[in-house]
């Protein structure tokens, strides 16, 4: 019998509309110390949270997250929570105002830490019976982004967080086998057979949900990579002293 806590990251879906009812705020504060009780490469506790609770901000912040054309995602505006997870180095100036911060790994670290702390708070948010959805396309324009919530040289925005109570029961969607990407030792790539069926299942799972017999894995992977990937990234990274090196 699997732990309750298998049981709930087995059963994620992103959850996109949500019911008006807040979020209490010792209930918040839990699932954010969940994030905060996460793993930290060598302890250096590199992430901060932008709470974004301005519906001014959020409002400005959601044509950023469109996407072909479309108006944004309005869950960035109407969820109960957003939730911005930053890669921060501000505070290691206080003890040492000679760190190395510019060094492509920081940039890394951050990165990951963002990662394992923001997943945290989302298992722990759904295992009391919450959901979201994380906003990777607050990446659209990191530079708005940043400057729309204050963002000094030394902390960067890598994902947001819609949080709520659910208003609706979505399928879940089918995770490439587990032997598609599982090696020992060795890496060993998937097969080619393995891939084509998988792509044939999601392809299935669009067609029941939308009816979009045309949407499969290798279109969104087209979609998504057959084109510049957020060019200007770089350039707000290293404004903001990372990956310099």
């Amino acid at each position: 019998m699997p732990s309750p806590v298998i049981q709930t990251a087995l059963a994620h879906r992103s959850i996109r509309k949500f019911k008006p009812q807040a979020i209490a705020a010792d209930t918040l504060r839990s699932v954010l110390s969940a994030g905060q009780a996460a793993s930290s490469s060598s302890f250096m506790q590199i992430v901060s949270i932008i709470r974004v609770s301005d519906p001014a901000i959020r409002a400005q912040i959601r044509p950023i997250c469109a996407a072909g054309g479309k108006g944004g995602q309005s869950y960035v505006e109407t969820a109960p929570e957003f939730i911005v997870f930053c890669a921060d180095t501000t505070r290691y100036a206080h003890f040492a105002p000679d760190a190395q911060l510019d060094w492509m790994e920081v940039l890394m670290i951050g990165a990951v830490d963002v990662g394992i702390f923001a997943q945290n708070v989302l298992l722990a948010a759904e295992s009391i019976g919450l959901g979201g959805v994380f906003i990777g396309s607050i990446r659209n324009d990191l530079a708005q982004v940043g400057a729309l919530l204050g963002c000094p040289q030394g902390v960067v925005p890598i994902v947001g967080l819609c949080l709520g109570y659910p208003d609706q029961n979505p399928m879940r969607r089918e995770r490439l086998p587990l032997d598609a990407i599982l090696s020992e030792n060795r890496f060993q790539a998937a097969s080619a057979a393995d891939l084509q069926a998988y792509n044939d299942n999601v392809q299935a799972y669009y067609r029941t949900r939308e009816g979009a017999a045309q949407t499969d894995w290798a279109q969104q992977i087209r979609n998504q990579f057959c084109r510049e990937v957020r060019p200007d990234l770089l350039r707000y990274l290293q404004a903001q002293g990372f990956a310099k090196r």
